[in-house]
């Protein structure tokens, strides 16, 4: 098995698993989601202001937003397991409601946006209530 691609593989998949899951750095994917968080802050502060530009400068960067490293990625999906499809569901409707946010906004749909806002919302909801506190002890240690 001389140079195998299945053998360095098994290998790299095998250091994934060996390093430990408790890291003393935050994770890229922290980063990610503060700045998912400050995105969605900004939103609702032009929300409230009918400020549809800014919704529209905005939803893209919450649409399109940022991948961790790979390996980051594949300590990630390793922990997710099973629920990836759930977890990939959650980021599609995050994704596909940012993307609509923005269409509204540029056509000045204030109903629309705040529709679509809810729909981010919810998929940021329910992506929290079934992976955040796991998420949290798994790669930190400790309880959210």
């Amino acid at each position: 098995m001389k140079n195998s691609p299945v053998l360095a593989a098994m290998t790299f998949a095998l250091s994934l698993l060996s390093h430990t899951a408790h890291s003393a750095e935050p994770l890229a994917f922290q980063g990610v989601m503060k700045d998912l968080g400050r995105h969605m802050q900004t939103i609702a502060g032009a929300i409230a202001y009918g400020d549809w530009e800014q919704v529209a400068r905005t939803a893209p960067l919450i649409a399109a937003h940022p991948q961790p490293p790979i390996t980051e990625k594949a300590r990630i999906f390793a922990f997710v397991g099973t629920n990836m499809g759930k977890f990939k569901e959650f980021d599609k409707q995050t994704h596909d409601g940012a993307h609509a946010m923005e269409h509204a906004a540029k056509a000045g749909d204030g109903m629309q946006v705040i529709n679509q806002f809810q729909n981010v919302q919810l998929g940021c909801l329910g992506c929290h209530q079934a992976f955040r506190k796991p998420f949290v002890e798994h790669f930190y240690g400790k309880p959210e």
